[in-house]
């Protein structure tokens, strides 16, 4: 039998830490990085390559303010969940009320372009029905994080700039242990958009 998993890209964080450092007209999601395959792309691009094709139900859930990061969304195949907060509990809650019918959802951030694609399959092949799984490096949780079916009403109900972060205690945490600093590795300010090559 083969699950239905629901990817849900949040891009609707102003970050304003970026924008403070590169500029009040600067989207940390537009910005250019070099992917871990070498190639120079936007962060949202990045992101968006690294999802394995397998995963073909993608919402990306933004704001108006970004109509790049739409038109990127909509060429990796991505459903456009626009809303009007920018707080992640109100993103989540969006992208999963947008894909409920699914076995279960990736939350995964629009800032974090180096994660491994085979990470990402890791943590989807662990997912489970009662399950939260999470990639671990080095004893620290990171993402993407994967829910299973049962998490659905908790995920639709979070709201404001707090994230799921509380549902692990409702279920099974499954820890996935990954090689692969990139879950960690988000774009706070410029200077995170160069990786560290190994």
């Amino acid at each position: 039998m083969s699950r239905s998993i629901g990817v849900i890209v949040l891009a609707a964080g102003e970050g304003s830490r970026f924008r403070q450092v590169a500029g009040a007209d600067k989207d940390k999601l537009l910005a250019d990085c070099t992917g871990r395959d070498g190639a120079l792309r936007s962060v949202i691009e990045q992101t968006l390559v690294n999802l394995p094709a397998a995963l073909d139900k993608r919402v990306l859930v933004t704001t108006e303010a970004r109509p790049q990061a739409m038109r990127m969304g909509q060429a990796y195949g991505c459903d456009i969940v626009s809303i009007e907060s920018t707080g992640m509990g109100d993103s989540i809650a969006a992208g999963v009320a947008a894909c409920a019918d699914v076995d279960g959802w990736l939350i995964v951030l629009g800032d974090m372009p180096f994660i491994l694609p085979s990470t990402i399959e890791r943590i989807v092949a662990a997912m489970a029905d009662d399950a939260v799984s999470v990639p671990v490096q080095d004893g620290e949780f990171g993402h993407p994080v994967g829910f299973g079916r049962s998490f659905g009403p908790g995920l639709m109900a979070l709201s404001g700039d707090r994230g799921a972060r509380p549902l692990f205690k409702q279920g099974r945490v499954v820890e996935v242990e990954v090689d692969d600093p990139g879950v960690l590795w988000d774009i706070d300010v410029p200077e995170s958009l160069i990786f560290p090559q190994s």
